[in-house]
């Protein structure tokens, strides 16, 4: 299993989440956050936002599954034809186990 954190433009949020559960990945735990990336936020005059709203997608997938999940998530964050700067960022990590809580059973 592995877990898929995705942090996205909060305009393509909506669009993410339709296409995810399109292509069968129904489960997403979605937040708030703020933070900034290379660009060391945005400068406008004197004025630098260092603290850029964004949306974090989280969702724990089978491991041959992630591969279509990540593009799935590339695919519709990008905005423009080749992308952005602020477009987003995708981290994978392993899971080792995980639990369903109301019936205890082990897995997805």
């Amino acid at each position: 299993m592995l877990l898929i954190r995705a942090i996205v433009r909060p305009e393509k949020v909506s669009n993410v989440i339709s296409e995810l559960l399109s292509a069968d990945f129904p489960a997403i735990t979605k937040m708030s956050v703020f933070g900034r990336g290379r660009q060391k936020g945005i400068k406008i005059g004197d004025l630098v936002y260092d603290e850029i709203p964004k949306e974090m997608l989280m969702m724990v997938v089978a491991d041959e599954d992630a591969e279509d999940a990540i593009r799935v998530i590339m695919d519709s964050a990008r905005t423009g034809e080749n992308g952005n700067y602020g477009d987003g960022r995708i981290f994978v990590s392993p899971v080792e186990q995980a639990y369903t809580v109301s019936t205890g059973k082990e897995g997805l």
